[in-house]
């Protein structure tokens, strides 16, 4: 009986993902966060899905969103599979490409709020 429910096909596409990143994954800053606490891993295997970045232990993740994701097929996706993550206890944030790129600032504070109840305190 297998101990994980992630298929080795979904195991190998998210090392692909990691070593692939965008240039709005690769423009995140989540690791300004870890000195508080945050855990995030890129593209981690939940389920049948692949998460950009993820706190398991707080239970989030952070999505960044291309073109792929404005199209119907693309929105069908994006609610069963947010679906299945909040059924799994996750709260998911998505944040478009252009937001990450664009607006950097709101991006990290609204992460930060979400975060907020899992970081340590930050030194005065």
């Amino acid at each position: 009986m297998p101990h994980s429910n992630i298929t080795p096909k979904t195991r190998e596409r998210a090392k692909r993902l990691r070593r692939e990143l965008t240039k709005a994954e690769a423009a995140m800053w989540l690791r300004d966060l870890r000195p508080y606490g945050a855990r995030f891993r890129r593209e981690t295997p939940i389920g049948p899905y692949i998460a950009d970045f993820a706190w398991l232990s707080a239970r989030l993740i952070v999505e960044v969103d291309g073109d792929s994701h404005e199209t119907t097929a693309g929105r069908r996706h994006d609610l069963a599979r947010d679906a299945f993550l909040r059924n799994q206890g996750f709260d998911v944030l998505r944040f478009d490409n252009a937001q990450v790129l664009d607006g950097p600032d709101y991006v990290f504070i609204t992460i930060e709020k979400h975060a907020a109840p899992f970081l340590r305190e930050r030194a005065a």
